[in-house]
C-alpha cells in the first residue's frame, strides 16, 4: 500500500508521489517568536514531526523547512515594552522554543530560516507582483490586489463574495479593495530602527504573508511537495501565500497542503481571553514531555484535540501500560531489523500509510504490548520498542519512566519490597498487605509477576 495524504487543496485523500524520486520537500509554518510556545504550537510541531518521521521511515530523504517569524507588530510591541532590541527578544524566544521542542522530541528542521534574513527575496517577489499588475503602491505601503488573481481562496474554499460580506477592513487605509493585503509596510516614526529596512518603496518591513512565500521558494524551489500548518492558517495566510507565490512565478506552489486540527481546552477553543491558555512550559511543570507527545500522537493530526488534565492523566496511564510491558519483558539487546510483513508491523504500516493514521497505529502498539505480556517474547518486545521509535515514543528506560515523580528513595522502596516478600514467604499476609498499602499511600504501586515484584509511580 502506498502512502496517501489528505490534501486540503483537493479535499481528498491522494496517493503521494514526490516531485523528485526518493526526496520529499516539505515546508511548515513555524512560530512568531515574541513569547513562549503554547499547546497549539506543541500540537503542530509534534504532528508534522510524526509525518516527517514516517516519510523517512518509508525510505524518503526529507528536506524539512520550518520558518521563524522574527519581525511583526507583536514582536515590535513586546520588544519596546521590554526595553530590548527586536533581535535580543527574538534570539531569546528562539532559544526557549527549542528548549520546549527538544523536550518533546521534535527533531530539528533541515532549515529554520528567520524572516529577517530573507528581506531581499521578499522584495524581489513584491517587485515581480508589481510588474505583473498584482500589487500597487499606497504611500509607503505595497498592497496585493486580491481580485486580480484568478482563483483566490481556492485552498480555503472561500469565494470573493463570501469574503467581501465578512470583511471589516476599511478601504480608507490606502487599499483599493477591503480584501487587499499588505506586502510591504512603511516604517512608522515610533518603531525602532532595527525593525526597518531600506527598499525601493522607502524604509519599511515585510507583511506577514510574504515571508513564507520568500523562504519556502528560496529553500525548496517555486514548487515543492508538502506545505503544512495549523488549520487556522488556511485563510488568510495560506490563501495569500498561494496568491503571492503563484502570482509571481506562474506555477503551483505546493502539491499537497496539510493542516492540523485545532486545540480545545475542556471543549472550548483555547484563548487567552477565556483564561484557558497554556504554554508548553506550563504543561511540562505537571507532566513529563513524553506524556504530552503521546497525548498528541494518539489523536489524528486533522482532528480537534481536546486538552484537559483528565486527558493528560489518561495518556500518562496508557503510556505506562506500554512501558510496563517493556519492563516485564526486556527487548532483545540487538536492534530489531524491521520486517514490514510481520503482522503487527504490517498493520502499523497500513495505519500510518493512510494519512499518518496515528490512532490506529497506537492501537496496534497496545495489542502488541498485550501479546508481549502473554508470550514473554523478547523479540516482540523489541518490535514494540522499534515501532514506538517511529513515533518518537518508548525509547526511555522503562523503570525511569514508570518510577518518575516518586518522593521515596528507591533504596527504601526496594527494602520494603524485600520485607514484603519475606512476610509472604512466612505466610504473614497481614504484614505483606500493610507494606503494599503503605507504599500505595506514598504513590507507589507494586506489580507482582512470575519474574518478581516491580514498582511504578501510581497514575
Amino acid at each position: 500500500m502506498s502512502l496517501r495524504i489528505y490534501n486540503t487543496l483537493s479535499r481528498a485523500l491522494e496517493d503521494f508521489v514526490p516531485i523528485e524520486f526518493g526526496h520529499v520537500s516539505m515546508y511548515v509554518c513555524g512560530m512568531t517568536v515574541y513569547d513562549l510556545c503554547h499547546v497549539g504550537h506543541a500540537r503542530s510541531s509534534v504532528a508534522f514531526d510524526l509525518a516527517r518521521r514516517w516519510l523517512e521511515v518509508s525510505g524518503w530523504r526529507v528536506t524539512f523547512v520550518r520558518n521563524i517569524t522574527d519581525i511583526d507588530d507583536k514582536i515590535i510591541r513586546r520588544a519596546v515594552e521590554n526595553g530590548e532590541t527586536v533581535r535580543g527578544l527574538t534570539d531569546r524566544m528562539v532559544d526557549e522554543m527549542y528548549r520546549d521542542f527538544d523536550a518533546l522530541g521534535v527533531a530539528r528542521p533541515t532549515h529554520d530560516p528567520r524572516a529577517t534574513d530573507f528581506i531581499p527575496q521578499m522584495l524581489d517577489i513584491v517587485r515581480q507582483l508589481e510588474d505583473k499588475g498584482l500589487a500597487y503602491r499606497a504611500g509607503g505601503d505595497v498592497n496585493y490586489a486580491v481580485r486580480r488573481f484568478p482563483g483566490y481562496g481556492k485552498l480555503s474554499g472561500k469565494s470573493l463574495d463570501e469574503l467581501q460580506a465578512g470583511e471589516r477592513v476599511a478601504v480608507a487605509d490606502g487599499k483599493q479593495d477591503p480584501l487587499d493585503f499588505v506586502l510591504w509596510k512603511a516604517a512608522k516614526p515610533t518603531e525602532p530602527a532595527d525593525a526597518q529596512w531600506d527598499s525601493a518603496y522607502g524604509l519599511g518591513r515585510p507583511g506577514w504573508h510574504i515571508e513564507c512565500s520568500a523562504m519556502a521558494c528560496a529553500l525548496l524551489g517555486q514548487t515543492f511537495d508538502i506545505h503544512g500548518g495549523g488549520a487556522d492558517l488556511t485563510f488568510p495566510h495560506h490563501d495569500n501565500e498561494i496568491a503571492q507565490s503563484e502570482g509571481a512565478h506562474g506555477v503551483l506552489l505546493a502539491k499537497v497542503w496539510m493542516h492540523n486540527g485545532f486545540v480545545n481546552v475542556d471543549n472550548e477553543k483555547m484563548a487567552k481571553s477565556l483564561g484557558n491558555f497554556f504554554t508548553i512550559r506550563d504543561v511540562l511543570q505537571r507532566y513529563d514531555p513524553e506524556t504530552l507527545r503521546f497525548f498528541i500522537a494518539r489523536a489524528h493530526y486533522r482532528s480537534p484535540l481536546n486538552y484537559s488534565d483528565a486527558h493528560l492523566d489518561d495518556a500518562r496511564a496508557s503510556l505506562k501500560r506500554l512501558y510496563t510491558a517493556l519492563q516485564l519483558v526486556p527487548p532483545a539487546p540487538a536492534p530489531v531489523a524491521m520486517d514490514w510483513r510481520e503482522p503487527y508491523a504490517a498493520r502499523f504500516k497500513a495505519a500510518m500509510d493512510e494519512d499518518f493514521g496515528t490512532p490506529e497505529a497506537v492501537a496496534v502498539l497496545f495489542e502488541l504490548a498485550g501479546e508481549v505480556n502473554r508470550s514473554r517474547s523478547a523479540k516482540l518486545a523489541g518490535l514494540l520498542k522499534a515501532l514506538g521509535a517511529t513515533l518518537g515514543l518508548l525509547q526511555g528506560e522503562p523503570a525511569a519512566f514508570l518510577q518518575a515523580g516518586v518522593v521515596l528513595d528507591a533504596t527504601a522502596i526496594e527494602g520494603l519490597i524485600v520485607q514484603r516478600a519475606a512476610a509472604k514467604a512466612s505466610k504473614n499476609f497481614t504484614e505483606a498487605d500493610r507494606i503494599r498499602l503503605e507504599l500505595l499511600a506514598s504513590g507507589i504501586e507494586l506489580k507482582d509477576s512470575p519474574l518478581g515484584t516491580t514498582w511504578v509511580a501510581k497514575s
